[in-house]
C-alpha cells in the first residue's frame, strides 16, 4: 500500500538564537557563525543530503521589547537579535544545491510591492524556480515604529493591506508580460517584443502602481506562497492565497483542526483542498536509543534561558510576563500580536494548567511548538501521528546547529524512507512542481494570481 509522503522544511533564521534561547553558549552549537556564508552553504548541502524539500528562513523586522517593557533581555540573550536579512543567503545556498527549495519570510511592511516583485523574480531566476515566500503582516509593535508608524496597524487591517499587496504583486508577476514576450532574436537584435509588455494600473486604498514589471517572467512567476496566520482572519487569508501553511500547535489535534478550518474555507472559495500543504512546527531530539535522546533533552533543558524564552514569548503573544509569579497560571488574552498564540497553550490544550515557568521551559527548549524526543523509530511514530491528524509535513527546527539536523538525517530519515514516508530522490522541476505535480510551475484558477491574468 502506498503511504502518503511527508514534506520537510528545515526551519532556521539568519541570527544566533532562533527558537532555543540559551543554547548558543554550547560548544556544539554553531549559530554564532551566522555571519559566515560558508556556514549557510554547509547547512544547505546537509539539508539536501537529507532529502528535505526545502529550507524555510524566518525573519522579523523589529525587536522583542515587550518583556519588562524593554528589548534588553532580547539583546542580552541574542534572542532573534541581531538578525540579518534571509533573502541574501539564498543565491549562495542555491548555487551549492540542485533541488532544495528556499522559502523565506518578508513582511508587507518591508518593501513596496513594486520593489518586492523584482526581488522575488530575481531570486526565482537565480534558483531556477526554487523560491517560496512566506507572507506575513508583522506582529511586533516595534516593527511599525521602525517604519515610521506609531505602532502596528490593527490586526485585521494588516490582513486587508496584505490582500491588496498580493493583488499588486500578482498583477506584476502574472499580467505585465505575455508568455511569448521574450524573443531573444539575435538576427533582428530584438530581445523583447515591446507589444507584449504592458503596464499594470493599480490604485487602491494602500498602494498605487502605474508601470510594467521590470523583470522578465521567471520559472514560477508567482513564488510558492507560504502563510502562517492562525486567527480567523488569518485562515481566511490562507484559504484565499496560501499554498503551504505553517501551523504551530502544542499537539497534533490542534494542528489538524487548523488545517481542517483552512481547507473548509478553501472549498467555499472553490479551491481544491489538495492545492495546499500544512506544515506543522516541530523540533526533534533523537539518538541511538530513547535513553540517549532523553539525556540530550535533559542536558539542553539545563541551559535554557528563562529571560530569553519570555522575551520571545512577549513578542509572539504581545503580553509582558515579567511581573508574574513564575508559578502563576496563564490565561489567553487577545492582543494585536500573534492571535491565538497563548491559546495554543491554554484553551486549546485544557488538559494541563500552564504556568509562566512551564511556558518558559517549553519555549526555551521547543521555541513555538512541541519537541519530539526518542529513538529514530519513536520519532517516526510521533511524526505519523501529526500526519494522521491532518497535516502534510513539518517545519523542523533545532536545539543545536547542526547537530539536531545531523541526528535526524542520519537516524530518522532512513526510517521514514523505509516506511515510504519520505522521498529518497528528488523530482525534477520547480519548487511548485515538486510540491504540487498536478499544478505545474504556474498557479491556475481559481487562485487569485491566475485571476489577475488578462487576455493579450
Amino acid at each position: 500500500m502506498t503511504r502518503k509522503r511527508m514534506y520537510f522544511n528545515a526551519f532556521d533564521m539568519n541570527c544566533i538564537v532562533h527558537q532555543s534561547p540559551g543554547l548558543w553558549v554550547r560548544d556544539d552549537d554553531h549559530m554564532v557563525d551566522y555571519k559566515n556564508l560558508d556556514h549557510w552553504v554547509k547547512f544547505a548541502k546537509l539539508i539536501e543530503r537529507g532529502k528535505f524539500d526545502g529550507i524555510f528562513l524566518a525573519d522579523v523586522v523589529g525587536t522583542y521589547d515587550v518583556y519588562g517593557g524593554s528589548r534588553d533581555a532580547s539583546v542580552a540573550e541574542a534572542a532573534q537579535f541581531p538578525v540579518n536579512d534571509p533573502m541574501l543567503l539564498i543565491p549562495a545556498m542555491a548555487a551549492a544545491t540542485e533541488h532544495l527549495g528556499f522559502g523565506f519570510t518578508s513582511s508587507i511592511m518591508q518593501n513596496h510591492p513594486f520593489t518586492f516583485a523584482r526581488l522575488i523574480s530575481t531570486l526565482d531566476h537565480l534558483t531556477k524556480g526554487r523560491i517560496g515566500w512566506n507572507i506575513v503582516t508583522s506582529y511586533l509593535e516595534s516593527t511599525g515604529r521602525c517604519y515610521g508608524l506609531d505602532g502596528l496597524p490593527e490586526h485585521d487591517m494588516r490582513y486587508e493591506m496584505a490582500d491588496e499587496y498580493c493583488e499588486v504583486l500578482y498583477k506584476l508577476w502574472e499580467d505585465s508580460w505575455a508568455e511569448n514576450a521574450v524573443l531573444m532574436d539575435r538576427e533582428r537584435g530584438i530581445y523583447t517584443d515591446p507589444a507584449r509588455v504592458r503596464n499594470i494600473f493599480h490604485e487602491g486604498k494602500h498602494y498605487k502602481v502605474d508601470g510594467c514589471h521590470l523583470s522578465e517572467p521567471s520559472p514560477q512567476r508567482t513564488p510558492v506562497l507560504f502563510q502562517a496566520g492562525a486567527s480567523d482572519r488569518g485562515t481566511d487569508f490562507a484559504a484565499r492565497h496560501g499554498e503551504c501553511v505553517f501551523v504551530i500547535g502544542s499537539k497534533p489535534e490542534i494542528d489538524g483542526a487548523y488545517m481542517k478550518a483552512v481547507r473548509d474555507k478553501m472549498r467555499k472559495r472553490g479551491r481544491d483542498p489538495q492545492d495546499i500543504l500544512g506544515f506543522a512546527y516541530i523540533k526533534a531530539i533523537t539518538g541511538g536509543t530513547e535513553a540517549e535522546a532523553q539525556a540530550k533533552y535533559d542536558d539542553y533543558l539545563e541551559q535554557v534561558s528563562y529571560e530569553g524564552a519570555l522575551a520571545l514569548m512577549g513578542g509572539w503573544s504581545g503580553i509582558d510576563l515579567s511581573g508574574l509569579d513564575p508559578d502563576e497560571p496563564v490565561e489567553y488574552i487577545k492582543t494585536n500580536a500573534v492571535r491565538t498564540f497563548l491559546h495554543s497553550f491554554t484553551d486549546a490544550d485544557p488538559d494541563r494548567e500552564w504556568t509562566v515557568r512551564d511556558i518558559a521551559s517549553y519555549v526555551g527548549i521547543g521555541g513555538a511548538g512541541p519537541v519530539l524526543v526518542g529513538a529514530p523509530e519513536q520519532i517516526a511514530d510521533q511524526l505519523e501521528e501529526f500526519i494522521a491528524a491532518g497535516v502534510d509535513g513539518f517545519n523542523m527546527s533545532y536545539a543545536v546547529m547542526p547537530g539536531s539536523f545531523e541526528d535526524f538525517i542520519d537516524g530518522v530519515v532512513p526510517v521514514l524512507q523505509q516506511r515510504g514516508r519520505m522521498q529518497s530522490e528528488y523530482a525534477e522541476g520547480t519548487l511548485r512542481e515538486k510540491l504540487f505535480p498536478h499544478i505545474g510551475p504556474r498557479l491556475g484558477a481559481p487562485h487569485p494570481a491566475a485571476e489577475c491574468r488578462r487576455e493579450w
